[in-house]
């Protein structure tokens, strides 16, 4: 793998470019290219290599790829798809389309956008007449296989280049399974290999996004870096000390938080909506991630409540994937627009490079779990010249009493988000992981093939999906074993013909034939919420509402009025009081790197500085009780009847550890940061981890033990001894075992 050290501005670049894209760089007022712009012109047009592009949000990096390929394309113009842009989401399509249609159009280069929500028309000009850029989402990508495969050859067999934007969104994700072996099985179809170039503000490990560039081998991926300094950060971390705001408390402890006017007894949320109400309002637009669905929506009503009383118009409205595409939109061109001062609270849905213009500041509810997301978030502001990024993290944590958990004792949100900081600090970003089975995907990818095909060979479907690619993990046998486990069901995903030929079955047939089957992750059955004929979004019917329940949706209190179980409808008008629904998704795992920074920050003794007096204080009794605790001599020590161990591990290793403990017999929870044993003395757990240490257990009898295998969309089709196998290669680290305990008997 080359990598190119920044340049300054290339004033050949732009001669190298087409005379009308000279014009529309020149038109626009630049004074000159950024140096990942000038590099990639003479990468792309001078070399065969592929590219990795990899610099912050804002910093041009669309143009960096799209300026030399439609330059290209207009200097040869012929028939075809010429060029593929893959984009996580449609409103990142629909803001790339916007940005891309004024230079195509005096280029006279058809662009096309491909998602659910685009024309049909535009769709079947393309089909009839590929021509130019076309841009798409992997699921459309794939309903073009299963329901146009003829088109396939026609469409893409002239596509020289494969644009994927927000590259770190697919390394190591399902999508990004589905859409490395969608564009392999494309490359075979054509019998044409495009060029492929990766976008990213956030790329842990450039060797892992090179080898997923190009599977076959990173000698050709070249990756150009951003010499420019990013925004200057301004920074700080703000102590919240409040109750949990559980369902059946929520309303009572907001009011009497609200009629005392305290601050101390109210519930952390509510400290947190005052304090943003009183910095964010009527000063610009802003972004606040709330860390889920749930506090997105509870912060947003907290907010809207906080405008009410002071009679002000409300500024802050929630953002999530649950909400309908219209009330997103309207929102999102709201804050593009930038005529009213308007805050954004969000899950992630805000975090990729969604068009939303300038914002002034960033907020986080809680401790960072991944820098890559924070790394994400903090680049929404200070995009303008002169202007510094703004971050603000609510650090919430619990009063403390006799009863208090050890988890609240030791302060470890606050903790949490000062070691996240400090990662920050050090530039480092958690890479993704390689490897996988991936199992759920490649049961999805053979039925996609065989719906292409009509039908298909075993070995060769198997020579189509494996090998150098996503799958490049599972041997012949394995696949065998998941054809066999996918005929053999009573459901009949597949069936074999005399010739030996795989075809659909019943199931597979019902599978394939629904427009749910082209996304690789799990959609919940849900139900349509209607307000006055007005679509709010979407619910999942594990959110059990009838008439006269009360909910909070879109940032706004209703009540239930009818609901029609058939259509999957429920009917709601506006009301005063509601509670927060349940939505699922909302963990994420701990890497190695965050979970060892969190031990070294209570080590240290350093105050920093981007702390306010509470979470100053947060810190200091965080540090004490480590220290009491004597936790900074040994890792394992008994408390409130339990003992507890603290290798200092991230997740997937955390839990392998756990695995082992419970095959030694012991009752064993997972927190965050730790594991807890009940019914067990110090002694007896040394003991355990003692023989652990003397005699490891076998990968394939933690399997045994594993929770839950199925966790993928389509693992619920394959055979047990299958996902004990992608268990052990996917989420076990069973070399980290000798480590884990090792620490723990070190002291």
């Amino acid at each position: 793998m080359t990598s190119l050290p920044p340049s300054s501005f290339d004033a050949a670049a732009i001669g190298r470019l087409d005379a009308r894209i000279q014009r529309w760089i020149w038109d626009r007022g630049w004074n000159e290219l950024r140096d990942i712009q000038a590099e990639a012109i003479h990468t792309l047009l001078e070399t065969g290599d592929d590219i990795l592009i990899a610099a912050a949000t804002a910093s041009g990096k669309t143009e960096a790829a799209f300026l030399p390929i439609l330059s290209r394309i207009a200097e040869h113009p012929h028939d075809g798809i010429r060029a593929i842009y893959v984009g996580p989401l449609k409103a990142l399509i629909n803001d790339q389309f916007a940005r891309l249609e004024d230079l195509c159009e005096r280029l006279e280069i058809s662009v096309t956008k491909w998602h659910g929500d685009a024309s049909a028309a535009g769709k079947q000009r393309a089909r009839e007449h590929p021509a130019g850029v076309l841009l798409i989402t992997p699921e459309s990508l794939e309903a073009i296989f299963l329901r146009r495969p003829e088109d396939l050859t026609r469409m893409f067999a002239e596509t020289e280049f494969v644009v994927i934007d927000e590259l770190h969104v697919f390394l190591g994700s399902e999508r990004g399974v589905q859409l490395a072996s969608l564009l392999k099985r494309l490359e075979r179809r054509t019998q044409r290999r495009p060029r492929r170039v990766g976008l990213s503000a956030t790329i842990g490990d450039p060797d892992v996004a090179a080898r997923w560039l190009n599977p076959a081998g990173t000698a050709t991926v070249t990756t150009i870096r951003s010499a420019a300094a990013g925004a200057e950060l301004r920074l700080q971390i703000r102590g919240i000390l409040g109750a949990a705001e559980d369902d059946e408390e929520e309303e009572s402890e907001a009011r009497s938080g609200e009629a005392a006017g305290g601050v101390r007894d109210a519930p952390a949320l509510l400290q947190v909506a005052r304090h943003l109400f009183a910095t964010l309002r009527a000063n610009g637009n802003h972004l606040v991630f709330a860390g889920s669905r749930r506090n997105t929506e509870a912060l947003s009503d907290r907010l809207r409540i906080l405008c009410e009383q002071a009679h002000v118009p409300n500024e802050f409205f929630p953002h999530h994937g649950n909400l309908s595409r219209e009330t997103r939109e309207w929102l999102e061109q709201r804050l593009k627009e930038g005529g009213i001062p308007t805050t954004a609270v969000a899950t992630t849905t805000l975090e990729l490079g969604i068009d939303i213009g300038s914002v002034e500041s960033v907020a986080q509810v809680g401790a960072p779990a991944s820098i890559s997301s924070l790394r994400q978030r903090i680049g929404r502001s200070g995009r303008r010249a002169g202007k510094p990024s703004v971050l603000r993290i609510y650090g919430i944590e619990h009063p403390l009493h006799a009863d208090s958990s050890l988890f609240d004792r030791l302060r470890v949100e606050t903790v949490q988000c000062v070691a996240a900081i400090r990662l920050l600090q050090r530039q480092w970003v958690e890479p993704p992981r390689e490897g996988g089975l991936h199992l759920s995907t490649l049961l999805h990818q053979t039925l996609s093939v065989i719906a292409e095909r009509g039908g298909a060979q075993a070995q060769a479907a198997f020579d189509l999906l494996g090998g150098a690619g996503p799958f490049a993990s599972v041997a012949p046998a394995q696949y065998a074993a998941l054809l066999k486990g996918m005929a053999a069901r009573e459901e009949r995903l597949i069936e074999q013909a005399p010739d030996r030929t795989l075809m659909l079955g019943p199931a597979g047939e019902r599978l394939t034939d629904h427009y749910r089957f082209y996304a690789v992750f799990e959609s919940l059955d849900e139900s349509t919420l209607i307000a006055d004929g007005k679509t709010l979004g979407t619910l999942s019917v594990r959110n059990a509402l009838g008439p006269d329940d009360f909910v909070i949706f879109a940032g706004r209190r209703w009540k239930v009025v009818n609901v029609d179980d058939r259509a999957r409808k429920i009917f709601v008008e506006p009301a005063p009081g509601g509670r927060v629904p349940r939505f699922e998704g909302e963990a994420a795992p701990l890497h190695d790197e965050l979970a060892a920074e969190i031990e070294r920050v209570y080590r240290s003794s350093e105050i920093p500085a981007y702390l306010d007096a509470q979470a100053m204080r947060h810190l200091a009794e965080g540090r004490e009780n480590y220290a009491q605790l004597q936790l900074n001599r040994r890792p394992v020590i008994s408390d409130d009847g339990r003992i507890h161990l603290f290798p200092w591990l991230g997740t997937a290793k955390l839990d392998t550890l756990r695995l082992a403990l419970r095959y030694a017999g012991l009752k064993v929870e997972q927190s965050r940061i730790h594991l807890s044993v009940g019914d067990a003395t110090i002694s007896l757990v040394e003991e355990a981890l003692g023989a652990l240490a003397a005699k490891p257990p076998p990968a394939e009898t933690l399997a045994f033990l594993a929770d839950n295998l199925r966790t993928a969309k389509f693992d619920g089709f394959i055979p047990d001894e299958l996902l004990r196998e992608a268990f052990i290669r996917d989420r076990l680290e069973i070399g980290s075992l000798a480590d884990a305990v090792g620490r723990l008997l070190s002291a």
